[in-house]
Protein backbone atom coordinates (compact mmCIF):
# COMPACT_ATOMS: atom_id res chain seq x y z
CA UNK A 1 0.00 0.00 0.00
CA UNK A 2 1.24 3.06 -0.88
CA UNK A 3 2.08 5.81 1.97
CA UNK A 4 -0.76 7.91 3.09
CA UNK A 5 -0.04 11.84 3.70
CA UNK A 6 -1.93 14.83 4.40
CA UNK A 7 -1.26 18.71 4.21
CA UNK A 8 -2.55 21.91 5.13
CA UNK A 9 -2.84 24.84 2.51
CA UNK A 10 -3.12 27.64 4.89
CA UNK A 11 -4.20 30.88 3.01
CA UNK A 12 -5.52 34.56 3.19
CA UNK A 13 -6.47 37.76 1.88
CA UNK A 14 -4.61 40.40 1.61
CA UNK A 15 -4.31 44.04 0.14
CA UNK A 16 -2.81 42.75 -2.39
CA UNK A 17 -4.29 39.44 -3.43
CA UNK A 18 -4.83 35.94 -2.29
CA UNK A 19 -1.69 34.31 -0.14
CA UNK A 20 -0.63 30.97 0.29
CA UNK A 21 1.74 29.76 3.06
CA UNK A 22 4.48 27.83 1.53
CA UNK A 23 8.11 26.68 3.37
CA UNK A 24 11.66 25.93 2.00
CA UNK A 25 12.81 22.35 2.87
CA UNK A 26 15.78 21.77 5.08
CA UNK A 27 18.98 20.38 4.93
CA UNK A 28 22.11 20.19 2.50
CA UNK A 29 20.24 19.26 -0.48
CA UNK A 30 17.65 21.86 -0.87
CA UNK A 31 20.05 25.15 0.64
CA UNK A 32 21.01 26.25 -2.90
CA UNK A 33 17.89 25.27 -3.96
CA UNK A 34 14.47 27.60 -4.74
CA UNK A 35 12.01 26.77 -7.47
CA UNK A 36 11.45 23.13 -7.17
CA UNK A 37 12.81 23.11 -3.20
CA UNK A 38 9.23 24.86 -1.28
CA UNK A 39 6.37 22.63 0.14
CA UNK A 40 2.95 22.80 1.90
CA UNK A 41 3.69 21.22 5.93
CA UNK A 42 2.75 18.06 4.99
CA UNK A 43 3.63 14.69 6.47
CA UNK A 44 2.88 10.82 6.72
CA UNK A 45 -0.20 9.66 8.55
CA UNK A 46 0.69 7.43 11.71
CA UNK A 47 -1.17 4.41 12.05
CA UNK A 48 -4.88 5.19 12.36
CA UNK A 49 -4.87 9.07 12.46
CA UNK A 50 -7.25 10.38 10.37
CA UNK A 51 -5.94 12.48 7.21
CA UNK A 52 -6.79 15.81 8.79
CA UNK A 53 -5.26 15.28 12.32
CA UNK A 54 -1.75 14.29 10.43
CA UNK A 55 -2.11 17.16 8.24
CA UNK A 56 -2.59 19.73 11.28
CA UNK A 57 -0.20 17.71 13.57
CA UNK A 58 2.33 18.11 10.34
CA UNK A 59 1.89 21.87 10.06
CA UNK A 60 2.70 22.53 14.05
CA UNK A 61 5.65 20.23 13.20
CA UNK A 62 6.93 21.65 10.27
CA UNK A 63 6.30 25.18 11.10
CA UNK A 64 6.83 24.93 14.86
CA UNK A 65 3.45 26.72 15.96
CA UNK A 66 -0.37 25.27 15.70
CA UNK A 67 -2.27 26.07 12.40
CA UNK A 68 -4.85 29.38 12.37
CA UNK A 69 -8.02 28.67 14.40
CA UNK A 70 -10.55 28.01 11.52
CA UNK A 71 -12.46 25.18 9.59
CA UNK A 72 -10.21 23.39 7.26
CA UNK A 73 -12.35 21.67 4.48
CA UNK A 74 -10.86 19.63 1.79
CA UNK A 75 -9.01 20.29 -1.26
CA UNK A 76 -8.59 16.71 -2.56
CA UNK A 77 -6.72 14.20 -3.21
CA UNK A 78 -3.10 14.59 -5.23
CA UNK A 79 -0.96 11.75 -6.39
CA UNK A 80 2.73 12.07 -6.15
CA UNK A 81 5.63 11.06 -8.70
CA UNK A 82 6.65 8.80 -6.12
CA UNK A 83 3.16 6.68 -5.44
CA UNK A 84 2.42 8.25 -2.24
CA UNK A 85 -1.06 10.16 -1.77
CA UNK A 86 -1.42 13.35 -0.41
CA UNK A 87 -4.80 14.65 0.68
CA UNK A 88 -4.80 18.67 1.34
CA UNK A 89 -7.16 20.48 3.22
CA UNK A 90 -7.20 24.05 3.04
CA UNK A 91 -7.69 26.70 5.80
CA UNK A 92 -8.26 30.56 6.05
CA UNK A 93 -5.83 32.36 8.54
CA UNK A 94 -3.20 33.98 9.25
CA UNK A 95 0.04 33.83 11.23
CA UNK A 96 3.66 35.08 12.17
CA UNK A 97 6.30 32.91 10.03
CA UNK A 98 9.08 35.59 9.96
CA UNK A 99 10.79 32.45 12.73
CA UNK A 100 9.60 28.93 12.70
CA UNK A 101 10.51 26.11 14.56
CA UNK A 102 10.75 22.93 12.29
CA UNK A 103 11.29 19.88 13.87
CA UNK A 104 14.58 18.07 12.99
CA UNK A 105 15.81 15.03 10.75
CA UNK A 106 19.67 13.36 11.08
CA UNK A 107 21.10 12.68 7.64
CA UNK A 108 25.18 11.48 7.04
CA UNK A 109 26.16 14.40 5.79
CA UNK A 110 28.67 15.32 4.44
CA UNK A 111 27.72 12.54 2.09
CA UNK A 112 30.01 9.25 2.97
CA UNK A 113 31.90 10.94 6.19
CA UNK A 114 30.07 8.34 8.80
CA UNK A 115 29.05 11.88 10.59
CA UNK A 116 25.31 12.70 11.31
CA UNK A 117 24.26 16.00 11.24
CA UNK A 118 20.66 17.72 12.16
CA UNK A 119 18.77 19.77 9.78
CA UNK A 120 15.57 21.56 10.16
CA UNK A 121 13.01 19.62 8.13
CA UNK A 122 11.75 23.44 6.94
CA UNK A 123 14.11 26.35 7.10
CA UNK A 124 12.00 28.78 6.16
CA UNK A 125 7.97 29.61 5.75
CA UNK A 126 6.82 32.55 3.47
CA UNK A 127 3.87 33.89 2.54
CA UNK A 128 3.45 34.18 -1.72
CA UNK A 129 0.68 34.64 -4.23
CA UNK A 130 -0.43 31.42 -5.91
CA UNK A 131 1.10 32.11 -9.00
CA UNK A 132 4.27 32.59 -7.38
CA UNK A 133 3.93 29.58 -5.30
CA UNK A 134 3.17 27.36 -8.23
CA UNK A 135 6.82 27.95 -9.47
CA UNK A 136 8.63 27.42 -5.68
CA UNK A 137 6.70 24.08 -5.08
CA UNK A 138 7.27 20.73 -5.62
CA UNK A 139 6.18 19.43 -8.77
CA UNK A 140 4.12 16.63 -6.96
CA UNK A 141 2.25 19.98 -5.73
CA UNK A 142 1.79 21.98 -8.61
CA UNK A 143 -1.72 20.65 -8.32
CA UNK A 144 -2.85 21.32 -5.06
CA UNK A 145 -1.98 25.34 -5.89
CA UNK A 146 -3.97 24.87 -8.96
CA UNK A 147 -7.19 22.96 -7.26
CA UNK A 148 -6.56 26.34 -4.61
CA UNK A 149 -7.08 28.79 -7.55
CA UNK A 150 -9.80 26.77 -8.70
CA UNK A 151 -11.96 26.09 -5.86
CA UNK A 152 -11.26 28.65 -3.03
CA UNK A 153 -10.64 31.72 -5.68
CA UNK A 154 -12.84 30.56 -8.11
CA UNK A 155 -10.44 31.31 -10.72
CA UNK A 156 -9.14 29.02 -14.10
CA UNK A 157 -5.63 27.42 -13.02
Amino acid sequence: MAARKAGLLVHRRTDAGAEVLVAHMGGPFWARKDAGAWSIPKGLAEGDETALAAALREFEEEIGTPPPLGDPFALGDFRQPSGSALTVFALAGDLDVSEIRSNLFEVEWPRGSGRMQSFPEMDRAEWMPPALARTKVVKGQIPVIDAFVREVLGAPA
